[in-house]
């Protein structure tokens, strides 16, 4: 009993040291690497703000300058004209989807539907590259009633969260081309 024990141990210590050295030599570097080197120097964030709903569209920007800031070291920087790589943020779309309705025939659970451009050009080489980023949040709300306002910016707002989550995988994705 005590032996296998002990040859389990032996057998995930070289399991673990053989996966690290399989990561390790062939060279894998996480996407927030790529991105990094993809978006060095000075970045500028610009919104392009929705006037059917400027609220949320003000969040996207919050969210994306703490995604650069946090994840990837970036210095974000408030003048365009400083800037090495200048970055446009918009929502394309917000819907609201109805998933559950009760038997008296109201709508009980909703899905907010996100999708955001990002465009980023580098100043550099003035190639500008884009892409788009999809985000998705279910929430409930009480018998027979409307969705209020709180609820409907609070669903916008986790899921553009969601979609923000998608920005450094797709910049790293976009380093290569």
């Amino acid at each position: 009993m005590k032996s296998m024990n002990i040859s389990k141990k032996v057998l995930f210590v070289l399991f673990t040291l053989i996966s690290l050295f399989v990561l390790s030599g062939c060279g894998y570097k996480p996407s927030a690497y790529y991105a990094k080197k993809e978006l060095s120097g000075k970045v500028f964030v610009k919104l392009y703000i929705d006037l059917e709903d400027p609220r949320n569209a003000v969040l996207i920007k919050d969210a994306m300058n703490q995604l650069l800031m946090q994840k990837l070291d970036s210095r974000l920087v408030y003048d365009e004209s400083l800037a090495d790589t200048v970055m446009y943020v918009k929502i394309n779309s917000v819907r609201m989807q109805q998933l559950q309705y009760d038997r008296d025939g109201y709508i009980k659970l909703y899905r907010a539907l996100v999708s955001v451009l990002v465009r980023y050009t580098k100043k550099d080489t003035k190639v500008t590259k884009s892409f788009t980023v999809a985000g998705e949040h279910n929430f409930s709300i009480d018998d027979g009633t409307t969705i209020t306002d709180t609820k409907r910016f609070d669903a916008i707002k986790n899921a553009s969260d969601d979609a923000l989550d998608e920005v450094l995988s797709k910049i790293a994705v976009a380093s290569f081309k």
